[in-house]
């Protein structure tokens, strides 16, 4: 039986390529760019992808109405957050605007731990270059649990990334990913019916699409 996947449009996603990479791995499914409330409610899975400043993520989020049908949907619904829509997941984030006196900005809190930017001044890369910010480029993922969303793909698989800031869990058993990139960060978190990854599947290949299709039939 079909089922509905739900890409949550609140403007600030790339939204083209991650539905075409949906539409590529699971082609007999119902995959809609969901723009209303009631799409998130009645989706059987959701994908919550981001890019561009956290501040504007969260205000677009607010503003775009699909706040709460997230937050009831995040509750025994699979959820997939990419990119910044991992970093959304967490309690709050050092990314704010320079006119604003708060030093965080608040996020959903479904998972415990703050985003940080990278801070790698002075450090050297293994060829002798400075390490750059944002973090661009593929790299490998070291999967430090097991899960079914890893499942066909390699220990330490490259994927492709594009970012400047990174999560940080507070619990150790949310980490199912870590990187390398000046030192290790977590690049993949997961926790009951949630998964989310840093990178990019969508921009990575074969096993980017993997990884989707193992989301496709993931049962929490």
């Amino acid at each position: 039986m079909a089922q509905t996947i739900a890409i949550v449009d609140y403007g600030m996603g790339n939204l083209r390529s991650v539905y075409q990479a949906f539409h590529h791995v699971a082609p007999d499914d119902n995959v809609l760019i969901a723009h209303k409330p009631e799409e998130i409610l009645s989706a059987h899975r959701v994908v919550l992808p981001g890019q561009g400043a956290m501040p504007d993520c969260m205000k677009h989020l607010a503003e775009s109405g699909l706040l709460e049908a997230l937050l009831e949907a995040s509750k025994n619904k699979p959820l997939l957050g990419v990119c910044v829509g991992e970093q959304m997941l967490f309690d709050q984030s050092a990314e704010v605007r320079t006119s604003e006196k708060n030093p965080w900005t608040p996020c959903l809190g479904l998972i415990s731990g703050e985003v940080r930017r990278f801070e790698l001044a002075g450090k050297k890369q293994p060829d002798g270059s400075a390490y750059k910010v944002p973090h661009m480029g593929w790299n490998q993922v070291r999967q430090d649990s097991k899960h079914p969303l890893w499942s066909g793909i390699p220990d330490l698989t490259s994927f492709y990334f594009v970012h400047s800031y990174y999560v940080v869990p507070q619990r150790k058993e949310d980490v199912a990913g870590s990187t390398e990139y000046g030192d290790w960060f977590t690049s993949a978190v997961a926790r009951d019916n949630i998964f989310a990854t840093q990178f990019h599947p969508e921009k990575s290949a074969e096993y980017g699409l993997k990884l989707y299709q193992n989301f496709v039939s993931w049962q929490p």
